[in-house]
């Protein structure tokens, strides 16, 4: 049995060094991390509890939701709206807003959340997980709208995920390093496992949907090339390609041992009118802010993708992200054009 620490004393000595802190804060985080584990018991059922397959429904982006994707949805809901913190909640899966119903307390805080990324992976098995931001709400959150949500990510006051796979882990920043939690299922608790994780400035891997490289803009196709050129190349290194095609688990990769992941701009979402594949609020924002911290980087292609003023609750961007070195590379291939 592990000894060490648990999230909870974990957030509680880091709420102790903010002056005036009320312990909402860390009241709001321990509920979320109740979610996730109560998430994290139905993907590891699956079939035994009757959460594979689809929902038969679609969400708000048009996409098949799994039925796990409701299920989540729903529990993150039922665990944050109960206990006085939030004003609001939003949900990928949702088409407007949550705000806490009539009747049950309101807090200062919004939450933001994708409640199972990478859900397409769960039908055969593999790694999903849950993505979160929390941000303030104007005006002592008393009626909270859409307007309230669109801040740009430098002004999240956490970010994290939830990665259920072998083992069950939480990854948390509130804006002093990045720190991970594996879940003991023995005692039910997040134990700090992986303090002040660091993403290598330097990588020799990659992850993006190669099937896609027909319509990728010019910088992108240029950086793969080269990566895929190997010893021979102008980059004189061999490197490796990965997809799992969920943010999570390339984002976990890349927080382990280094990396880039991208899903860049391209002709198929140019010509739908699309901004990029991956949520800003829910996706985009909340790993940037986790990479940043670690000290990795992530843009669009051309700028910082926490710097960007949101314009709609479902909006879309273009994102890479990773080692920082490559991610700079990225860039300037993009400004040469």
């Amino acid at each position: 049995m592990h000894n060490g620490t648990t999230i909870t004393q974990f957030i509680i000595e880091e709420q102790r060094h903010i002056a005036g802190a009320t312990g909402d804060f860390t009241s709001l985080l321990n509920d979320i991390v109740t979610a996730c584990k109560v998430i994290s018991n139905y993907v590891n059922h699956g079939a035994l509890v009757g959460a594979l397959g689809s929902a038969g429904s679609e969400n708000i982006q048009g996409e098949t939701q799994k039925k796990l994707d409701v299920i989540s949805n729903d529990v993150f809901i039922k665990s944050n709206e109960w206990a006085g913190h939030l004003a609001a909640m939003a949900s990928e899966e949702m088409d407007e807003i949550y705000p806490i119903p009539a009747g049950k307390p309101r807090g200062k805080y919004l939450l933001t959340f994708d409640p199972l990324d990478g859900s397409s992976n769960i039908d055969v098995n593999l790694s999903v997980g849950t993505i979160f931001s929390i941000l303030r709400c104007a005006g002592g959150g008393h009626n909270p709208t859409e307007r309230d949500f669109l801040q740009a990510g430098t002004q999240q006051v956490a970010a994290g995920y939830a990665i259920y796979g072998p083992s069950t882990m939480m990854v948390l920043t509130t804006g002093n390093g990045v720190n991970g939690f594996t879940l003991d299922q023995n005692i039910g608790e997040f134990i700090l496992t992986h303090p002040m994780m660091q993403i290598p400035a330097d990588a020799r891997e990659f992850a993006i949907n190669a099937s896609n490289m027909r319509f990728w803009e010019p910088p992108v196709r240029r950086y793969v090339q080269e990566c895929l050129d190997g010893k021979e190349g102008p980059r004189g290194e061999d490197f490796n390609m990965r997809w799992i095609a969920s943010m999570v688990a390339e984002v976990h990769r890349i927080l382990t041992r280094g990396g880039v992941f991208m899903y860049p701009m391209d002709d198929k979402m140019k010509a739908k009118d699309l901004g990029g594949k991956l949520r800003l609020l829910y996706e985009a924002n909340p790993m940037s802010f986790i990479v940043e911290q670690a000290g990795g980087g992530s843009i669009t292609g051309t700028e910082r993708i926490m710097e960007l003023q949101p314009q709609s609750l479902h909006q879309r961007v273009p994102v890479i992200l990773g080692s920082r070195n490559e991610v700079e590379r990225i860039l300037a291939y993009h400004r040469e054009g």
